[in-house]
């Protein structure tokens, strides 16, 4: 079966959220992480969103429904505080958030003052292509989302419908390659449009041959105020200078 709707989660807030956004604050030029990236946890906020999510999903989703999550533990916990651990999850590594590489773990100023020709080979490149030594472009996490749609979109259900739990990059940019987007487009799009903890993206495959997506819902985290939650966006990835 073709997929005809593809719902796109972030991961509630992480620990590493919360960390950023304090260097950030700071002027700090490390990010006070104690886990690899694979291994960052969500925070007790972030545990609560997911859960919140979760009365939305269990209302919407068919039960047929198929669910992928990066193999991130940040977003395998969303998935399963949202859906519990009874629910059959195919991990996914290419669904990982993008990896910087040299720049892991360093803040905007961090990047400037310890890696001034980095930065400065970033600026030239432009947000798109830029690739840290050891890391990856947008357009490495692109390649790694075009894969992944072409074994995702033809393995769902009777009813249509696949649910990626994943990052705000890579929501951003499965926008990209579905909406058919171009780097400008993107470069736009991501000015205006942050991708909220524990939100739902909605695109719809009206055309049924995998050229017909649109856009129904972007970023809706409209369950976090029902469950009287504070939205949190912490762009990370998707910030206009990453």
């Amino acid at each position: 079966m073709t997929a005809r709707t593809l719902l796109l989660i972030r991961h509630g807030e992480s620990t590493a959220n919360v960390a950023a956004a304090a260097a950030e604050a700071a002027g700090a030029e490390v990010i006070a992480v104690d886990a690899r990236d694979p291994d960052v946890t969500l925070s007790p906020l972030g545990e609560l969103q997911a859960s919140a999510l979760g009365a939305r999903l269990r209302q919407a989703l068919p039960a047929d429904a198929v669910l992928y999550s990066s193999t991130y533990r940040r977003a395998i916990q969303t998935a399963r505080f949202a859906l519990g651990e009874e629910v059959p999850l195919r991990l996914d590594e290419r669904l990982r958030d993008r990896e910087l590489g040299i720049l892991d773990r360093l803040t905007a100023i961090g990047v400037e003052r310890r890696l001034p020709l980095e930065a400065e080979r970033r600026r030239w490149t432009g947000k798109f292509y830029y690739r840290p030594p050891g890391g990856e472009a947008w357009t490495d996490v692109a390649l790694r989302i075009r894969s992944f749609l072409r074994d995702a979109m033809a393995d769902s259900g009777p009813d249509g419908v696949v649910v990626v739990f994943a990052h705000d990059a890579v929501v951003s940019l499965f926008l990209y390659v579905l909406l058919r987007m171009t780097e400008a487009q993107l470069a736009e799009h991501l000015l205006t449009h942050p991708v909220a903890n524990a939100s739902v993206t909605e695109l719809r495959n009206d055309g049924g041959d995998g050229g017909g997506w649109s856009l129904r819902t972007f970023a809706d985290d409209a369950h976090l105020a029902a469950a009287g939650l504070p939205s949190t966006e912490h762009p990370g990835e998707a910030r206009t200078d990453a």
